[in-house]
């Protein structure tokens, strides 16, 4: 799950050493640690956890809706055959042979002998003129006889009427009495015929009911104002406004809607038949009783999934700290001498130059000496007065101090010293790098050194020493890097929060699989017994510990840009910690 924390930079075990108890600054790490662990896998997991239960929350919620609407569309075409059936059953009237122009009383009691076998729904039935005269009547109410109907809404819809059929809404009409009208036109030679009858609501309810499917699923009837024409008698009352009027724009849909302070999932249909819409209602308790009991079951499951993971990192972290903490001084010692190793190879590089540089002032010395003792002998009868003999001593003790310069130079490089951060400025260490033998001898190689130095580069806090190697490091590459006559650009830049050392060289280059390897210990791109493979992984040690990085760009045959990035702060308190201790 997680990889060995990075190993501790030898700067920071010094003042680990000398300031803060191991224990402490390791119970401290342990903490950072597993809070950044714990928010790297718990936040992703709990975020994507949210995201699917959200979406599945959705879905099933979704699925409840298409449910009971396709609940509502299936008792919807129920309805419209039950309406299709009635209007087939009055338009067979016209074929009967007790249908007459001029009905008898025995004629129309006979056709609603034969509606009442086909529906028990019907309660009468009746002949009306073209005109809306009722001329024939079979019924409970013989009063309605030679009744006008011309003025009923049913009427005007079955005369503008392309289909030859009507379907009232409920109303109570003349006989003061809730029903509904199924009325039909026949054209017969000419001749427009209607026939008229009424159905029982209450039997039309219960045929409602019958085809009711799905547990606490209720069934009503509105028409297009939102009235409700068919209903639960002891929950709502015919012909008031309902309390969800389905949009006539959707032929079928479903949506919450809270009734009576209950929130309920309600579903509508628009009838084909009848200028009417079903509606179904559940409640919510029971239309979403899987999604509910899903959620559940994913919320404890996502729940104990988290705790494990979470107890699982904690004991991976709890492993991995206690294993630095217990290889905290051995890991600091190798990395001293790892770091010490990788000087004194470098302090052999300079062996070549060294020599060539002390030679000169040997020489020097040796020509003066020489003059003096021409001085000095009569034969030569040269000026030996005290103060040329001076001038010439003066030449030698020159002489002896560059010398002495050159092997202190040497002395500070190979000398294991402990870390010490202070201000210091880059453009002077690299002028420190560059002086003396090094730029000579990349000049007698015919390498053109060439600066490109920012002058307002700040002070920053630094190891002067350890980045003085990596920049000799750096350069040293650099130069090796380069056959023939080259050149290295030394540059310095800085931004806000940083200084930036740049070594570009003209070399030969190297291509994208050594540069990932570069920085790795033992890893070198130079000929056998010229390099150790350990500058680059000690430098990029160097720099990490500051706080920085160093960042590469190179090409095959274009040459490479190493950059060292500094931060301008670092950790004061730490540096002023060691300088107590120091």
């Amino acid at each position: 799950m997680a990889s060995d924390p990075r190993p501790i930079a030898p700067h920071a075990l010094a003042y680990l050493n000398a300031n803060v108890d191991l224990k402490t600054y390791f119970k401290k790490q342990e903490r950072r640690f597993l809070l950044g662990l714990m928010a790297a896998f718990l936040l992703p997991l709990a975020l994507l956890s949210a995201y699917f239960h959200y979406q599945f929350h959705v879905t099933l919620k979704e699925s409840g809706k298409l449910n009971l609407a396709a609940i509502a569309e299936s008792k919807r075409n129920t309805v419209d055959l039950f309406l299709q059936e009635r209007i087939v059953n009055l338009f067979a009237l016209f074929s009967s042979p007790a249908f007459e122009p001029a009905p008898s009383q025995q004629q129309m009691d006979t056709l609603l002998r034969q509606l009442r076998q086909t529906s028990d729904a019907f309660i009468d039935v009746g002949f009306v003129t073209q005109h809306g005269l009722q001329i024939g009547y079979a019924g409970p109410y013989p009063y309605l006889q030679y009744k006008d109907y011309s003025a009923q809404d049913w009427f005007s819809a079955l005369m503008a009427s392309q289909r030859g059929h009507a379907i009232s809404d409920i109303y109570l009409g003349f006989r003061n009495k809730l029903h509904f009208t199924i009325a039909t036109r026949q054209v017969i030679e000419a001749n427009t015929y209607i026939l008229r009858a009424t159905l029982d609501p209450e039997k039309f309810y219960l045929f409602l009911q019958t085809i009711n499917r799905g547990k606490g699923v209720t069934s009503s009837i509105v028409n297009s104002q939102g009235r409700i024409q068919l209903g639960n008698p002891a929950m709502e009352e015919v012909l008031t406004i309902s309390g969800y009027v389905p949009p006539a724009e959707a032929p079928s849909g479903a949506k919450t809607v809270f009734t009576n302070g209950e929130a309920v999932l309600m579903a509508h249909a628009w009838l084909k038949e009848a200028p009417w819409s079903l509606l179904v209602s559940q409640p919510l308790s029971i239309a979403f009783a899987q999604l509910y009991r899903t959620r559940l079951i994913m919320l404890i499951s996502s729940t104990v999934i988290l705790i494990l993971v979470a107890l699982a990192i904690w004991m991976t972290t709890h492993a991995l700290i206690a294993k630095a903490r217990e290889n905290a001084e051995t890991h600091e010692e190798l990395s001293a001498q790892l770091l010490h190793a990788s000087k004194l190879a470098s302090l052999g590089e300079l062996a070549t130059g060294v020599a060539h540089e002390i030679n000169n002032p040997l020489a020097i010395i040796v020509a003066t000496t020489g003059v003096i003792k021409d001085m000095l002998n009569p034969e030569f009868n040269m000026d030996h007065s005290p103060e040329h003999i001076i001038t010439e001593i003066r030449t030698v003790e020159e002489a002896v101090f560059r010398i002495k310069g050159i092997t202190q130079q040497l002395l500070n490089y190979g000398r294991k010293n402990q870390p010490r951060m202070r201000p210091a400025n880059i453009n002077a260490i690299l002028e420190e790098v560059l002086g003396g033998f090094k730029e000579h001898a990349l000049a007698l190689a015919d390498i053109q050194v060439v600066r490109q130095l920012d002058p307002q580069l700040p002070d920053i806090l630094m190891d002067p020493d350890q980045v003085r190697q990596v920049l000799f490091n750096l350069i040293n590459n650099a130069g090796d890097a380069i056959t023939g006559p080259g050149k290295i650009t030394l540059s310095t830049q800085q931004d806000e929060e940083t200084v930036r050392v740049t070594v570009t060289d003209t070399g030969k280059g190297m291509d994208s699989e050594q540069v990932k390897k570069i920085f790795d210990p033992f890893y070198t791109t130079k000929e056998v017994g010229k390099g150790t493979g350990l500058g680059l992984s000690v430098s990029i040690g160097i720099v990490e510990s500051m706080g920085g990085t160093i960042e590469v760009q190179s090409l095959p045959g274009a040459g490479s840009a190493f950059t060292v990035i500094l931060p301008k702060q670092t950790n004061k308190g730490a540096i002023n910690g060691k300088s107590n201790a120091n």
